[in-house]
């Protein structure tokens, strides 16, 4: 397929509890579970995800949790049980697009933020549009964002690897993803270093 960029595509096995659940209660099919593999992609122009993730679901034995096309960009998560199966859905698409890991975007870290003691009010403005755990006043917030969107996925899954935080909201679609994650001080900064490194660790092409 000519003329598709791959702006992010990841391989998360070992999927962590809480951002499994969060999914679970977000995406449109096969519900991911904790322990489980999933591939999640962006791609430009967007409509390009349709061909890939057929391509991808006839080559393996994974499952669709989400395809769409927002504004400017297709996204997709496809998820298994399985790694290697997961794998083969990845390779199925590198070949499809004669491309390789190397030629996604390197994602860039535009933000992070730590708000400590956060004011009931704001708490509340939060839990309006949040889909994940509520917001308590007084805890501790932690934003993070980074371009392309979608990798803020792997943000998410090694920030609850490092450390004992709540997920408020995931936002992996659009021009930039953004992690809201709560806890106490300590635990949220554990948190956003381990994010931050995972998102500088990947390689591809410069923006």
């Amino acid at each position: 397929m000519a003329n598709i960029t791959i702006r992010a595509l990841m391989q998360i096995d070992n999927l962590q509890p809480k951002f499994a659940a969060y999914n679970g209660a977000t995406v449109q099919g096969s519900i991911p579970l904790s322990g489980d593999t999933v591939l999640i992609g962006e791609f430009a122009p967007g409509n390009g995800v349709f061909a890939l993730i057929d391509k991808a679901l006839k080559a393996s034995a994974v499952e669709a949790t989400t395809q769409m096309v927002e504004r400017e960009f297709g996204f997709f998560i496809l998820r298994s049980s399985s790694n290697a199966e997961v794998t083969a859905a990845r390779d199925a698409i590198l070949s499809e697009l004669g491309a390789t890991m190397g030629d996604r975007i390197k994602p860039a870290i535009t933000s992070t933020q730590i708000i400590t003691s956060v004011e009931p009010h704001q708490a509340q403005l939060l839990n309006k549009w949040r889909k994940g755990s509520l917001l308590v006043p007084g805890q501790t917030l932690g934003i993070i964002e980074c371009a392309p969107a979608a990798y803020i996925s792997i943000a998410a899954n090694e920030a609850e690897k490092a450390a004992e935080i709540d997920m408020v909201e995931v936002r992996a679609v659009g021009r930039y993803g953004r992690l809201f994650i709560s806890g106490t001080e300590n635990s949220v900064q554990a948190a956003i270093e381990a994010a931050t490194v995972a998102i500088e660790a990947v390689d591809g092409q410069a923006q």
